[in-house]
């Protein structure tokens, strides 16, 4: 009988307070999250400084709880698995020096974890029949990728934003039409309101690249609307901008994705990050996944966003390559997907 493997996880690369216990990678025994969204709102968007501040404060009573939650000492352990990039540097910090704290103190294997790849194994806590090869769309604040998922851990990026992410531009259009941080759940309600037809905003098709996203122009399309319609004096309607321009974000998406997995022969389709958590998305990839007689696989809004189950997940399969981290593990603001 093979020994269980059970993970603590820290997630602290933004403006969540995350910890968690995880069980050979797909059970997850606690998911404890701390956020900071209410206090950030007061500042339009993420203030690094105060996430920073924050995190310190709660990180050790997310930890605690995830213990408890979960019914397991430190010494129960197999590894610390931990969050050390991509994010806020100074977030980030926190979370690592945790670990390393914990791993030195109780003398267990430190395995860091980039962010990103953590967004996709979050496809693996509730599906427990997927496994590698998979195409993967992850969507977020940050990072708007499609990947070949080729073996856990093994990653291989075709597509990606030349500018903006997808998250990046659903803040700052929400920003525009007046609706405040954050901006994607909020461009989600509004939507559902407006007529997805009323404005032709603009879809980039990048030539030599057709997995590349850009979504720059289309958030100038917006202003420009808006701009336009101040200057005719005319009605503002926001409800059908947000559906217009979630329906351009989405058309753009949801073909990239088809086109990609067409084109490698993938079966599979996953989505991961927080934008993933969107259900015009949600719906539109599927759709077109049953379409092209495709399995789709997605996580639950819960793990879609920030959170240190999806960590824990994807510590777990480093620590059976045998990725082990030193205490010289440090924050890396720009760690790209695959680099270690």
């Amino acid at each position: 009988m093979t020994k269980d493997i059970m993970i603590l996880a820290i997630e602290t690369s933004c403006d969540e307070s995350a910890a968690a216990v995880v069980k050979n990678g797909r059970e997850v025994l606690s998911n404890i999250i701390s956020s900071q969204i209410e206090l950030h709102k007061l500042y339009g968007g993420v203030v690094p400084e105060i996430a920073s501040r924050k995190h310190i404060e709660k990180i050790n009573q997310v930890i605690e709880e995830a213990l408890s939650e979960a019914n397991v000492t430190l010494q129960d352990l197999d590894a610390i698995g931990v969050t050390y990039g991509p994010g806020l540097v100074g977030a980030l910090l926190v979370g690592v020096a945790e670990a390393k704290a914990i791993s030195f103190a109780v003398k267990k294997p430190l395995v860091g974890v980039h962010h990103i790849e953590g967004h996709v194994s979050a496809n693996y806590i509730e599906n427990k029949e997927l496994e590698p090869p998979f195409l993967c769309l992850i969507v977020s604040g940050g990072h708007t990728h499609l990947v070949l998922v080729k073996e856990y851990g093994t990653y291989e990026i075709v597509g990606r934003t030349r500018d903006d992410a997808a998250g990046e531009a659903f803040d700052k259009v929400a920003r525009a039409i007046g609706l405040g941080y954050p901006g994607g759940p909020k461009i989600d309600k509004l939507s559902k309101e407006g007529n997805n037809r009323a404005i032709t905003f603009p879809r980039a098709h990048i030539e030599g690249a057709p997995y590349d996203f850009s979504f720059s122009g289309l958030k100038s399309a917006v202003l420009n609307h808006i701009n336009s319609c101040e200057m005719k004096h005319e009605e503002i309607n926001r409800a059908d901008i947000a559906a217009s321009f979630q329906e351009a974000v989405i058309d753009v998406l949801v073909t990239k994705t088809m086109l990609a997995a067409k084109d490698f022969g993938m079966k599979k389709v996953a989505v991961a990050g927080g934008v993933a958590a969107n259900s015009s998305l949600r719906e539109a990839l599927a759709a077109a996944c049953s379409k092209n007689g495709l399995a789709f696989y997605h996580p639950s809004p819960i793990f879609c966003t920030d959170n240190a189950a999806m960590i824990g997940a994807a510590a777990y399969y480093e620590y059976l390559k045998g990725t082990r981290s030193g205490l010289d593990l440090n924050a890396v603001p720009n760690l790209r997907i695959g680099e270690r």
